[in-house]
């Protein structure tokens, strides 16, 4: 049966408790209830003039389609001085932080490496993938709790994310924690020391993959490295700083969104045990059980985007070069849109969640990234049918990408 998930939508406070709140460690842990309570101040919310938050379903989704709102590029984060960081030198030179006409050229380049017949020969690597950490999970099992963030929701996305790229497996793990670093840039940023761990993990898989792209362009293979160094040297559509930014960001969104989603899949699978055990028998079944995690409970909470001018947005005033946090997992809770938002509901029809954004900034990897939990999430419950969690999973430091920093299971006898 539907549940509702009680511990995270209960209200706890007001609305301008809860806005203060949501930023710091407590809130980004828990944010649903400040959700819940920032919803009496209605779906758009003015911060004065430097902001807006952007909580309703329609008004995300008209923000995200509406051209004037752009994304952070470079010339925004030239003028807070951000660009000064290595993370943001890298994140301003791919498409996801990019604006037209650099958006549009960027995306056309690597369109291809996200097409369903892509994903569709990528599909046996997860296999591989799942199938060999699964038996990795049995090896460890001694009856007692095991971290399952650890020990296969990172494992599966590292390994064929990886191998994908080509990076060999010695190397992988390696790069795991430079990943994770890399995404706190994303979060708002209060004191410049804060951007100093993304840095670092920054330098490291720029190194990293300016070394690989040598090697490629000496010794070509036949992973996506190879193809991509062929194709931006045969027409020269990316420079080479795009060519390497854009293959860390693809092994970034490769790795993270997926290791997070398997996660909030597996921990609902378990408290949801009948629908859980669904998932093992039935592929309709699994899609719609992701469909309503990334509703309920997606990796991605918040998409920022700055006023190119200003803009009358449902009655409010958006300032020309203000920013709009666009709170997409608040959205996928509206109530104007979804029945009991706060139950867990596989039946829901036609739910079409924000997770993977909107519009021309439509997360290309978004297919990618389902792919890797729906094979992963089956083939692990298939395995260990009486899997339980050991204790309530704990949570990285961070809202904007928000996933579980461990997850204790006990597999079961």
């Amino acid at each position: 049966m539907p549940a509702p998930d009680q511990q995270l939508t209960e209200p706890v406070m007001g609305p301008a408790e809860a806005l203060s709140e949501l930023f710091t460690p407590a809130g980004k842990h828990h944010p649903y209830p400040l959700y819940d309570a920032l919803w009496e101040l209605g779906p758009v919310i003015p911060l004065g003039p430097s902001g807006t938050l952007v909580l309703g379903y329609d008004e995300v989704c008209t923000a995200l389609r509406d051209p004037r709102f752009l994304v952070t590029d470079a010339a925004v984060h030239q003028a807070t001085g951000m660009i000064d960081h290595s993370s943001w030198q890298c994140f301003t030179k791919i498409m996801m932080f990019s604006n037209p006409p650099d958006h549009e050229r960027m995306r056309r380049f690597s369109r291809w490496a996200y097409s369903p017949g892509q994903v569709a020969e990528q599909r046996q690597l997860a296999v591989k993938a799942a199938e060999r950490w699964t038996a990795h999970l049995a090896d460890l099992d001694d009856g007692g709790p095991l971290d399952l963030v650890e020990a296969f929701a990172t494992r599966v996305p590292v390994a064929v994310t990886g191998e994908l790229l080509g990076i060999p497996e010695a190397d992988q793990m390696e790069l795991r924690t430079a990943i994770t670093a890399t995404t706190t840039a994303f979060e708002p940023i209060f004191d410049r020391a804060e951007l100093l761990p993304a840095d670092a993990g920054m330098d490291v898989l720029v190194g990293y993959l300016e070394d690989l792209v040598r090697e490629r362009r000496r010794r070509p293979g036949d992973d996506l490295v190879s193809a991509m160094v062929r194709d931006r040297d045969a027409d020269g559509a990316l420079s080479e700083e795009e060519l390497v930014s854009s293959l860390v960001m693809f092994l970034i969104a490769g790795v993270q969104s997926p290791s997070d989603l398997i996660g909030n899949t597996v921990r609902l699978a378990l408290e949801h045990p009948a629908e859980g055990h669904g998932m093992t028998t039935d592929d309709d079944l699994v899609s719609a059980f992701i469909t309503e995690t990334l509703r309920f409970d997606p990796p991605n909470h918040v998409l920022t985007r700055a006023a190119e001018t200003d803009i009358d947005f449902y009655g409010h005033r958006v300032v020309a070069g203000s920013r709009a946090l666009l709170v997409l997992a608040a959205a996928n809770r509206d109530p104007r849109r979804f029945t009991a938002p706060a139950t867990f509901d596989i039946t829901r029809k036609d739910i079409r969640p924000l997770s993977f954004g909107l519009g021309p900034h439509y997360c290309l990897g978004a297919a990618f990234a389902r792919m890797q939990v729906e094979v992963a999430v089956p083939i692990l419950l298939r395995r260990f049918p009486r899997m339980a969690l050991a204790g309530a999973p704990t949570y990285r430091d961070q809202l904007v990408t928000r996933g579980f920093a461990r997850m204790d299971v006990t597999l079961g006898p």
